[in-house]
């Protein structure tokens, strides 16, 4: 007699636990099922939509969203909580063309498997012909009933995770979830500013939105009008993608990337690749560690776009990354350096404007009155020799202007003094003061004179005795990793046994080097300093070679050595920054000066 065959280990999970587990997936808290919800309402052509929140001391208790779309009718409501039920997709060829922003048929199947759901509902245009009034538990339909309400849709969801103890146990505070809540709603109001949004938690309003083709209007609204008078348009439109939207100056800058949002084909999305290509933009207009305010939306072909990698939509692929980003870098540069970027040290006052007009032109000037270096009369004071060295090392002839020649992004600057070895206080033929950092004026000469140059680190000066260097093993190995590169500008190294280095030369461009110390800070801020950041070593290594090389802060300059660097300045492509991200002067207009002394 044959035994028993044992029990397959493998089963097939009944409807109830499957659909529990995409509701774990795709309904992560209650801001998921108000992002899947609104998208639905959008979606289904609203023009307004309300989000209602009902909380406890303790927890959200109740979400509901009414929009006044197309409605549904009674055999389409019969369908619309079934697993895979969707009216957005019919075969796999349409996932490459997806204009909605829901498509699956998962949102209101996996809501409904987790929560107590009410839905009302009443096709737009059908008159007097009630509606249609559902009620789900778990999943399962208890109640379907005609009803009046008024056309469109209104879902209410209650006891969110009621039946998933462990999924409802994670959940955060009810101050932290709602602040999940008003994320999502800020991106996708600014990415639908045709609708209106009206959110209210247990009956007072968070945040409306007018339903405007503006979105100045809707980020106004959001952030307040002293932020979108910080903001620059950005518009480019190419082949195969159109970017619109705002940057804010590097004047406007945060310490994370939380206003930095983005939209592709009107989906809000998060996207480290485009907030680093917006990042990118800004070059050197703003330190390593602040982001700038950014609302981007692009429009691209959606067969370039996949957005069906993620169950909550979020993420998206790109199947021309690199273009993409290209573009995206592209526009946001274009867009800074077509306006005025020097920090006004301006008092607060209420915004007369929103922002300039698109079509404004930054200000260009003349630089015919800047001559030649010529002959400089040597100083005779100690304390200013090395001033002038460093100097004659970042003098350029007029051929050497940017592209643009015969024009500078600054106006003329007369120097009239020098305050604390560190501000040079200059005028312009406008009556505007301008207050420059020395070191950092002097930071962005060197960078862009090295920068420009090909080559330009790689004339070195053999030092006369060697400059031993011991790192720890982690520096070390970071050290070695370098050498090559470092040898390519001029930096030649050698191992010395252990984790010890022997410093052979340097670059010319440095000047003459007295003291070891020097090289040591130089090194170390190689491998520390800007270790993580996404930059190629040799940029790190011109960004170091320039703060290192540049007239120090505390040094005294005499009014002409003042003038050379502020006349210097004014040829560089990018005058308004140090390569850190520093700005490299301010400036208070007359107006403003009288207003602080209140003759205005």
């Amino acid at each position: 007699m044959s035994e028993p065959l044992p029990s397959p280990r493998i089963r097939v999970l009944d409807p109830a636990t499957i659909n529990q587990i995409a509701a774990g997936e795709v309904i992560e808290r209650p801001a998921s099922v108000v992002k899947e919800l609104v998208e639905n309402a959008i979606d289904a052509g609203a023009g307004s939509i309300t989000i209602e929140l009902t909380s406890t001391k303790d927890t959200l208790a109740a979400i509901r969203v009414t929009d006044d779309g197309c409605g549904m009718s009674e055999t389409d409501t019969s369908l619309a909580f079934v697993p895979h039920a969707t009216s957005k997709i019919s075969s796999i060829e349409d996932l490459n063309r997806i204009r909605t922003l829901g498509f699956r048929g998962e949102a209101l199947a996996t809501i409904a498997a987790i929560s107590r759901v009410t839905l009302t509902t009443k096709p737009a245009g059908s008159g007097p012909v009630a509606g249609t009034r559902m009620v789900i538990e778990g999943g399962i339909v208890l109640e379907t009933t005609g009803t009046g309400c008024p056309d469109g849709t209104s879902i209410l969801v209650e006891d969110l995770f009621f039946n998933t103890p462990a999924r409802k146990k994670f959940q955060k505070s009810r101050n932290t979830e709602l602040a999940y809540i008003h994320d999502i709603c800020e991106g996708i109001c600014l990415s639908h500013p045709e609708i209106a949004f009206h959110l209210v938690h247990n009956g007072s309003e968070q945040l409306i939105t007018d339903r405007t083709g503006q979105p100045l209007d809707t980020i106004a609204r959001l952030y307040g009008s002293t932020v979108v008078t910080d903001l620059i348009p950005v518009e480019l439109c190419l082949p195969f993608i159109g970017i619109r939207g705002f940057v804010s100056r590097p004047s406007l800058s945060r310490k994370d990337r939380a206003r930095m949002l983005i939209s592709v084909n009107q989906r809000y999305i998060t996207s480290a690749g485009i907030n680093d290509a917006i990042k990118a933009g800004y070059g050197t207009l703003l330190p390593k560690d602040r982001f700038p305010v950014a609302f981007i939306s692009i429009i691209i072909d959606t067969t370039l776009v996949d957005v069906n990698v993620h169950p909550t939509k979020k993420q998206i692929r790109l199947s021309r990354e690199k273009e993409v980003y290209d573009a995206v870098r592209a526009a946001v540069r274009e867009a800074l350096f077509s306006h005025d970027l020097i920090p006004s040290a301006e008092l607060p006052q209420s915004p007369t404007a929103l922002v300039k007009d698109p079509a404004f032109s930054p200000p260009t000037y003349p630089v015919t009155d800047l001559q030649p270096p010529g002959i400089v009369a040597e100083s005779t004071h100690a304390g200013t020799v090395t001033t002038d060295q460093r100097l004659r090392q970042t003098e350029l002839p007029l051929d050497a202007l940017p592209a643009v020649t015969g024009t500078s992004l600054l106006p003329k600057m007369e120097v009239i003094g020098e305050f604390g070895g560190i501000y040079i206080l200059a005028r312009t033929p406008d009556g505007e003061l301008l207050i420059i950092d020395q070191h950092a004026a002097h930071e962005r000469i060197l960078y862009e004179q090295v920068t420009g140059q090909a080559g330009a680190l790689s004339s070195l000066q053999e030092l006369i005795s060697p400059v031993v260097l011991h790192r720890t093993p982690k520096e070390a190995a970071i050290l070695r990793d370098l050498m090559p590169t470092l040898a390519g500008e001029g930096f030649i190294l050698e191992e010395f046994g252990g984790d010890s280095f022997l410093v052979r030369a340097v670059p010319v461009i440095l000047g003459r080097v007295e003291e070891s110390s020097v090289i040591d800070e130089i090194i170390s801020d190689l491998v520390s300093e800007e270790a993580s950041e996404s930059i190629s070593n040799r940029e790190r290594i011109l960004r170091i070679v320039a703060c290192r090389g540049a007239i120090k802060a505390g040094t005294v300059c005499t009014n002409e050595q003042c003038q050379r660097i502020v006349d210097q300045l004014r040829r560089m492509q990018n005058p308004f920054t140090c390569p850190h991200g520093r700005p490299t002067m301010i400036r208070f207009t007359r107006h403003e000066l009288d207003a602080r002394f209140l003759r205005v």
